[in-house]
């Protein structure tokens, strides 16, 4: 008939519900090679997981970056306030204990010009200073973030400790400048240096973790910490060396005064870079094993306390 469609084949009958049809390769159902994680908050104490702060060494690298610009975002003088902060600190207390005690008499190492004792300090110290007053508010500062997404706690106050390296490598080239300057040579001790370091980072990191913790808990730590830090900086070897107390203090009470973690830290950093007034063996044990305690159970009690942060913050 005109008109009508030729057709060479019949065509091939519709496929049944759910059969796929001749030559069509089957998908694969939406997510089938994602896996399904269960987060589930912990209970009791338990250890800090390494591995998931591994994982997410991206997350720590972009808060880390995060608090140095922060810091040095709309200023003049940018990454300069490194050297000025230390510098100026040691120039008032070099006029000061100069004027009160007369030049040349100031409570330093025998042997090493006043400022540059000082300055020596200054470096552990504002390691240590910088990591207390931005770990100890990061909890609450970052809320947005901990009520939004699941990501370990401890990469935000890690962050912060990591981002007071930036000013210490700074600080650090002006005292290799000072120290030739002034003529002085390090000896083989300065090999112990990175030691020194790490001591330092590990004890910024545990009280910063105690604090952080207790401030997102507890608000009153917000003003507790200001004072930690004015206080803190008069017991500890800063401006004065620990060898000019040392004869003054019964033994007992010098074991006391190593139970603060950075007074082991600042003597050895001065022992290893200046070369002169070997650190009190005693004081640095207790120091050190003061600073491993405070930072072993300040990870227990973060990791206990982890779970509340996002209700409490």
């Amino acid at each position: 008939m005109q008109g009508e469609l030729e057709v060479d084949s019949p065509l091939p009958p519709a496929p049944e519900p759910g059969e796929v049809p001749e030559g069509v390769e089957p998908a694969e159902p939406q997510g089938a090679e994602l896996p399904t994680v269960l987060i589930q908050p912990t209970h009791g104490w338990r250890a800090v997981d390494l591995g998931e702060i591994w994982r997410y060494r991206g997350l720590l690298y972009f808060l880390t970056w995060r608090d140095i610009k922060v810091r040095y975002k709309q200023t003049l003088l940018g990454a300069t306030w490194a050297i000025i902060q230390p510098l100026l600190t040691t120039l008032v207390f070099t006029v000061l204990f100069g004027v009160l005690m007369g030049r040349g008499k100031e409570p330093t190492i025998p042997g090493i010009p006043y400022p540059v004792s000082t300055f020596c300090a200054m470096l552990p110290w504002n390691l240590f200073a910088h990591s207390l007053s931005q770990s100890g508010n990061s909890l609450v500062n970052s809320r947005n973030l901990i009520t939004k997404i699941y990501f370990p706690r401890l990469v935000i106050p890690l962050s912060s400790v990591l981002a007071g390296l930036v000013d210490f490598t700074i600080a650090f080239g002006v005292l290799l400048l000072m120290m030739l300057g002034y003529g002085i040579t390090p000896s083989w001790a300065v090999l112990t240096l990175p030691l020194f370091v790490l001591l330092a980072i590990c004890a910024s990191l545990a009280v910063g973790l105690w604090l952080s913790a207790l401030n997102a808990i507890y608000r009153d730590f917000k003003y507790v910490i200001p004072f930690l830090l004015q206080l803190g900086m008069f017991v500890s070897p800063v401006v004065y060396a620990s060898a000019k107390i040392e004869g003054k203090l019964p033994g007992w009470a010098l074991a006391v005064y190593g139970l603060n973690p950075m007074a082991g830290v600042i003597e050895g950093f001065r022992w290893a870079l200046l070369g002169a007034g070997s650190p009190n063996g005693a004081m640095l044990a207790v120091s050190t094993v003061m600073t491993l305690a405070l930072l072993v159970g300040g990870a227990y009690y973060f990791r206990r306390m982890e779970r509340v942060f996002a209700d409490l913050v």
